[in-house]
C-alpha cells in the first residue's frame, strides 16, 4: 500500500511503498524508519493507546498511530495547533500551559469514602491521555490560541465534580476567560477522543455551573454594549 506522510523539511508529502497487510499505522511507521528511510521522525511509547504520544492527523482526522490500521492511499500529519519540531513530532508544551491556565489538577482535598455512584461521575473524564486529539481539531485555535481547550475543560469538570475537592472556586473563575464561553459547541472534539470523552458535554456541563455561581457569557454583555454587569460571581 501507498502511504503518504508531510515532512518537516520542505512541508512537502512524500510516499512510501509498503508490503504490509493488517497491521497498525505505528507498525507501518516504524518499517518505514528502520527499513526505507532512518530520517522520518515521530513519537510513540505504550504502544497500546495509553500514553497518546503517537497522535497524528490521518486523511484530515486525529488518530493514534498504535490504534488505527491503515489503508492505501492514506495521508498522514502531524496534529495541528502546535508546533511542528521535526516531521511527526510537534510542540507538546501546550499541555502543561493550558492545563496551569485552568488549574486543571486537585488543590485541596479532604480524606473521606467515596461511593461507587460518585465515581462514575468523573469516570470518563479521568481517563484523558493528554494525546491533544481534540486541542488539533479544535477550531477555535486558529482564532485564538490563547484558548484553553477542551482536554484542559474537560478535566477542571472532572475535578470540581470529585466530592473530595474541597477548592472548585478558583477552577470555576480561571475558565471565564479563554474558556469555557469562547468555545463554539461545534462538537468536533468529540469523535476524535480516543477514551471516548465528550469534551462539548462538559463544557455545557460547566457553562451551568457558572451560571449557578453568578458567572455569565461576557460576549452577551458586549452586545448590550457592555452595559450589563456579566463575568462575576455572586456569593
Amino acid at each position: 500500500m501507498n502511504i503518504s506522510i508531510q515532512r518537516s523539511q520542505n512541508n512537502e508529502y512524500q510516499t512510501y511503498n509498503v508490503e504490509l497487510e493488517n497491521v497498525t499505522l505505528l507498525t507501518i511507521i516504524n518499517h518505514i524508519k528502520t527499513k526505507m528511510d532512518p530520517t522520518l521522525t515521530y513519537s510513540h511509547g505504550c504502544r497500546s493507546g495509553v500514553c497518546g504520544s503517537c497522535a497524528v492527523r490521518v486523511n484530515g482526522r486525529e488518530q493514534l498511530m498504535c490504534e488505527y490500521k491503515p489503508s492505501d492511499g492514506d495521508t498522514i500529519e502531524p496534529i495541528r495547533n502546535a508546533r511542528v519540531i521535526r516531521d511527526l513530532i510537534v510542540d507538546s508544551s501546550m499541555v502543561d500551559s493550558c492545563n496551569a491556565t485552568a488549574i486543571a489538577w486537585s488543590e485541596s482535598t479532604k480524606e473521606e469514602g467515596v461511593s461507587n455512584h460518585e465515581m462514575e461521575r468523573i469516570e470518563t473524564q479521568s481517563d484523558c491521555i493528554l494525546c491533544t486529539s481534540c486541542y488539533s481539531a479544535c477550531p477555535v485555535y486558529s482564532v485564538n490560541p490563547q484558548f484553553i481547550g477542551p482536554f484542559a475543560l474537560t478535566r477542571v469538570w472532572r475535578y470540581v465534580n470529585d466530592p473530595r475537592e474541597q477548592e472548585s472556586s478558583s477552577k470555576m473563575a480561571a475558565i471565564q476567560t479563554n474558556g469555557i464561553w469562547d468555545c463554539t459547541l461545534c462538537g468536533e472534539c468529540v469523535p476524535v477522543c480516543p477514551q471516548g470523552i465528550a469534551p462539548k458535554q462538559d463544557i455545557l456541563m460547566l457553562r451551568t455551573k457558572s451560571v449557578m455561581m453568578g458567572y455569565s457569557d461576557p460576549n452577551a454583555a458586549a452586545a448590550f454594549g457592555g452595559g450589563l454587569d456579566f463575568g462575576a460571581p455572586i456569593f
